[in-house]
């Protein structure tokens, strides 16, 4: 019996033992996923499907101009694309963290950042060296394209790098620039840029439909600005509905999202587009239903939530319909 009491007495330790060791591997766990949530908070994930849908339309006008596409430009494209994309995320949470705006902002899932540096303040040196690396990495792309290429693309990778540091230093405090930049970005820069280093030369075709987001993503940022507009005012922000106020940029959004569809329209009468691209007209009905919506509770946040999330709709599926019906003509 004292055997039988000694031996029972051995096993608790051990199974105590092990019910700290898993705690211990939880406890692991639990934190290489907030290192993990760390470096990539920063770089906004789910924000960047808007490189891809932008992108494809330069890669479709290259197809179109060429009949072809060569693999490794293609995948070299998208790779700067994203980088650049993830430059700008991060640099704009490093800098709205310097300036205290996170910590005054409402965040929603449309905006007001990843809420990352808040909550961990020692990261802004992983957000900082994020930025730098991708914006590097960004350069090294344009570099090597500039060479195989020619320096016509030196102005567009120029102005592109520009956009991405300076975009929340400066641009934000402009209301015309801080429109219009996130739309140069994402059209022209990009879609031109794509069509360039895939085939050497610009195109009037690009040049067109690059406005379609142009006047887009400009329309997402406008909107997106909607819940911040007491809090960037206190850290010197200017952009259109601080500058007009909501009731206004809302008939601003609407009147963009009209210009990019009439892009669309005027494209295919004067020949410029197939009589396909005509699908991007397919958003209309969601757009219709977003700039109501934006007009009617630009000012009631919770109200606006669900039309911010339809505007990411129309702002990405558009430029793909666009793309598809450029590949298939």
């Amino acid at each position: 019996m004292k055997f039988l009491s000694r031996s029972r007495q051995a096993l608790r330790p051990s199974a105590y033992g092990l019910h700290r060791t898993g705690l211990e591997a939880g406890n692991r766990k639990e934190v290489q996923l907030s290192n993990l949530k760390t470096v990539l908070g920063p770089m906004r994930i789910p924000f960047l499907l808007l490189t891809p849908a932008c992108v494809l339309l330069g890669v479709a006008t290259a197809f179109r101009a060429t009949g072809h596409l060569n693999v490794f430009y293609t995948i070299l494209t998208f790779l700067g694309a994203i980088s650049a994309h993830i430059s700008v995320n991060a640099f704009n949470e490093y800098f709205d963290f310097k300036s205290g705006l996170d910590f005054k902002t409402k965040r929603t899932p449309f905006s007001g950042g990843s809420g990352t540096l808040p909550a961990n303040p020692t990261a802004s040196r992983y957000a900082l060296a994020t930025a730098i690396a991708t914006l590097i990495i960004t350069a090294l792309v344009g570099i090597y394209f500039i060479i195989v290429r020619g320096i016509f693309l030196l102005p567009l990778g120029l102005a592109g790098l520009g956009l991405v540091y300076f975009y929340t230093t400066w641009f934000t405090h402009n209301p015309l620039l801080c429109l219009i930049a996130p739309g140069l970005g994402f059209g022209p820069l990009m879609v031109m840029g794509t069509h360039f280093v895939l085939t050497g030369a610009y195109s009037w075709q690009a040049f067109v439909v690059s406005l379609i987001p142009f006047l887009l993503v400009s329309d997402l940022l406008l909107l997106n600005q909607f819940p911040d507009v007491e809090a960037d005012k206190e850290v010197g922000r200017n952009h259109l509905p601080i500058a007009i106020g909501i009731k206004r940029s809302s008939l601003i959004y609407a009147a963009f999202l009209l210009l990019a569809y009439l892009v669309v329209l005027i494209g295919v009468y004067l020949g410029t587009l197939p009589l396909l691209s005509l699908l991007g007209l397919l958003t209309v009905p969601v757009a219709i239903a977003t700039s109501h919506g934006a007009f009617k509770h630009g000012e009631n946040i919770p109200r606006l939530m669900p039309f911010m999330g339809l505007n990411v709709l129309v702002v990405i599926l558009t430029p793909v319909l666009v793309a598809i019906g450029l590949f298939f003509t």
